[in-house]
């Protein structure tokens, strides 16, 4: 005998791991809001690396993210709605 269950069952998605550089603004502490916000939406983060430097104006994070095909659309626009981000390009 075989046992059904109404309910719908989740599919399994695979995650993929995604390089980005991100340019921001704002020295470290741009780079940090970077580090924050990335925590905050909960994507897990492989490697995270920064370069900041005295007396450039712009720093640079490069971070591996683990994403879905659908969650690498939604990375982009958070990580691009921040206010110290000026770019976001895969490596």
């Amino acid at each position: 005998m075989t046992v059904l269950g109404h309910s719908p069952r989740p599919t399994w998605v695979p995650r993929l791991q995604r390089r980005h550089e991100i340019v921001t603004t704002g020295g470290m502490d741009g780079v940090l809001r970077v580090g924050a916000a990335l925590r905050a939406c909960g994507f897990p983060v492989r490697d995270f690396a920064v370069d900041v430097r005295d007396g450039v104006p712009y720093s640079c994070v490069t971070c591996t993210v683990s994403v879905t095909n659908d969650e690498s659309a939604t990375f982009t626009e958070r990580m691009g709605a921040l206010p110290t981000v000026v770019s976001i390009a895969p490596c």
